[in-house]
């Protein structure tokens, strides 16, 4: 779950983190970049998204009979276990085919190894500019999903060196996602650098528990390219009372605003393209939201690289959440290109017999058979109970029963 840490783990004074950088192992700032660093200011991006920020070892629990209540204990029907926070985005992005780095800490305990291994072996997540760092355990969240809702506990400390610091001379990125929300990241160099560079930078800020709506996550938003709240979250950080509103608003800040209403669908504006679209959600049994949000944002940022029109990508975004809910654990419920031709062929052949909500789910996505065309469609790997020693990503995909709006 993106979670934000009000500490600002990643903040710190840039001579002193250099130092703690180079303590743990970390290139220092002046380093010849390798990997994915930088080969000049005029390469081609090495990497489509980069991202830095907190990793969590998330549990979720579902299948609740009755919500828990205190001096109770409730046995449920599901549990999930699943690298969180930052890496929602991370996973989400990199499932959609897109080249994916990643610059976090990991402690180096024994969440902190299997995450690590998740996300850079099963995932192929570049981990490069991420730290393994001793002397500090791994956050933790535990997510409730009850009632078609959530609720959580996390606990945690930020890591003791900042990430940060060793990201002066960041991957070479085609986009950027960041959570202005972070009062740190606001204050962050790197992802500004890499906006100047011609990254493009997609933005969101989660929610506000206090409800001040800080005007300066708004002021933050100079030199982004999108922005993409919720619609209480747009109405909080605009002062204005609908959702409607609230998008005009946002469209005067950044080139493309996108204002998510849940099962109201989400609406648009993109003034690159002169484009505005609202379209609905797609009705879909709900097993768990954790990360439906940051998939929803990954499939925008796979679709703006694509260059797709802004009605088809808010439609791609919308059926890569909905099937992410479908599943539970988070970040390992983020929808491949499996789950999407598996999906498209049931609306196709549901289509054939005659249904008419698939007929009209089929003409909707008609993009998708071009979309799919030479994707990757091995199965992805699902959240289990425990902390898994093996993955089933490469075995064959299973079809679901019934696909979201067909």
């Amino acid at each position: 779950m993106a979670a934000t840490n009000p500490t600002g783990p990643e903040g710190g004074a840039d001579t002193a983190e250099q130092v703690d950088a180079e303590r743990e192992g970390a290139a220092p700032v002046d380093a010849e970049p390798t990997g994915t660093e930088r080969a000049g200011g005029d390469a081609e991006p090495v990497v489509d998204v980069m991202l830095s920020g907190m990793v969590f070892f998330d549990i979720v629990f579902t299948g609740f009979p009755h919500p828990p209540a205190p001096g109770t204990e409730v046995w449920t029907g599901g549990m999930g276990s699943s690298p969180g926070g930052i890496a929602n985005l991370a996973v989400a992005t990199a499932r959609l085919g897109l080249r994916t780095a990643l610059a976090a800490a990991f402690s180096d305990d024994l969440y902190g190894d299997w995450m690590w291994q998740v996300l850079s072996e099963q995932e192929h997540i570049d981990l490069s500019a991420s730290r393994r760092q001793s002397g500090w355990h791994t956050p933790v969240t535990v997510s409730l999903a009850v009632e078609a809702d959530r609720a959580m506990v996390t606990h945690g400390h930020p890591p003791p060196h900042s990430v940060t610091a060793a990201l002066h001379r960041p991957p070479s990125a085609a986009s950027v996602l960041v959570d202005l929300g972070d009062p740190a990241t606001r204050e962050q160099h790197w992802w500004r650098r890499a906006a100047a560079e011609g990254a493009l930078v997609f933005a969101d800020a989660g929610w506000d528990p206090e409800q001040t709506w800080d005007p300066a996550v708004l002021r933050a938003l100079d030199g982004c390219h999108a922005f993409i709240p919720n619609a209480a979250e747009a109405m909080g950080y605009t002062r204005t009372d609908t959702p409607d509103r609230a998008l005009a608003a946002l469209a005067d800040l950044v080139p493309l605003a996108v204002v998510t209403d849940g099962a109201a669908g989400v609406a648009a504006i993109d003034h690159s393209t002169g484009e505005r679209e609202q379209i609905p959600a797609l009705a879909v049994e709900l097993t768990d939201a954790t990360g439906a949000g940051d998939v929803f944002a990954a499939s925008l940022v796979a679709g703006t690289l694509r260059g797709w029109p802004l009605r088809q990508r808010l439609r791609f975004a919308a059926l890569c959440s909905a099937l992410a809910v479908q599943q539970f654990g988070g970040s390992l419920a983020a929808p491949g290109w499996g789950d999407l031709a598996d999906w498209w062929h049931l609306v196709q052949a549901r289509a054939g017999t005659g249904d008419p909500v698939a007929e009209r789910t089929r003409a909707d996505h008609a993009f998708m058979g071009d979309a799919l065309a030479g994707a990757d469609t091995r199965r992805v790997r699902r959240a289990e109970a425990t902390i898994a020693r093996f993955s089933d990503a490469d075995t064959p995909a299973t079809c679901p029963q019934r696909p979201p709006g067909g």
